[in-house]
Formats: structure tokens, C-alpha cells, sequence
């Protein structure tokens, strides 16, 4: 079998994962598509090496033991990337990563010099703050 055409199914897979984690805004949907990215790497390595072993005399299969390493990370990866979201789903009720974005900036995100002109939430906080100081004291 030729190398190109595990090469060009790779890239095909790599296009299509990069695709996916600019354009989609979920977060769940980035996850999977840097798990597709990771596995058109593997598929890579896999068909050099089984490239290169027809020219060594010794075959020490090195790019089928890095995929299996690459292969447990992406696990854990996609494990605890998992769980994040799923916090982040409980505590803010949406995965969309752009939604996330804002609240992760602050309430001033519009303004580029940080002067915000919205006063409601600025003076309310420390009013918060010395009643319950007071109500401590």
C-alpha cells in the first residue's frame, strides 16, 4: 500500500478537526474535534512507521508505541475536558463557549478601556458589602 493515501485520509481528518474547533461553539463539539485531529495524528504515525520498518532491517515499531501513548492521553484528556464542561453546564446552564467567553470578561466587555458606564452592578456590590459587615458587627 502507498504512504499517500493514509497521508491524505489524515489530512483530510486534521482539516476537518481544525475545522470544527474554529467554527463550532459548543464546547462539546471542540472536544470531539480535537479528539478527530489527535486521531489523524495517530493515523500518521501508524502508516510511517509501518513505512519506515519495510527499509530497516530492524523493526522497532516506534510510531505504534507513541500512538499508544498519544491514545491514553486523548482519553484522559477528553475525560477531564468532560467533566469541566459538564461543571460548567451546572453552574452556568450553557456549553456555548462564546456565552462563556463574555461572562469569563466581565460585565464591561464592550468597553475598551475598562470605564464601564454600567453603575448598577458597581455600586451595588460594595453596598452589599457594608450591610453585611454591619449585620457581622
Amino acid at each position: 500500500m502507498h504512504l499517500a493515501y493514509p497521508a491524505v485520509l489524515s489530512a483530510l481528518l486534521f482539516c476537518t478537526g481544525l475545522y470544527g474547533v474554529l467554527a463550532r461553539r459548543n464546547a462539546i463539539l471542540v472536544l470531539m474535534s480535537v479528539e478527530l485531529m489527535l486521531n489523524a495524528v495517530n493515523l500518521n504515525l501508524v502508516a510511517f512507521d509501518v513505512w519506515l520498518s519495510r527499509t530497516a532491517e530492524e523493526t522497532l515499531h516506534s510510531g505504534q508505541a507513541l500512538t499508544l501513548f498519544t491514545i491514553a492521553i486523548a482519553a484522559a484528556e477528553i475525560g477531564i475536558g468532560l467533566a469541566i464542561v459538564l461543571a460548567v453546564h451546572r453552574n452556568r446552564g450553557t456549553a456555548d463557549i462564546d456565552k462563556l467567553r463574555d461572562t469569563a470578561e466581565g460585565p464591561h466587555s464592550d468597553d475598551p478601556d475598562g470605564h464601564g458606564t454600567d453603575s448598577g452592578a458597581r455600586t451595588a456590590e460594595p453596598a452589599e458589602r457594608t450591610e453585611k459587615a454591619e449585620a457581622t458587627a
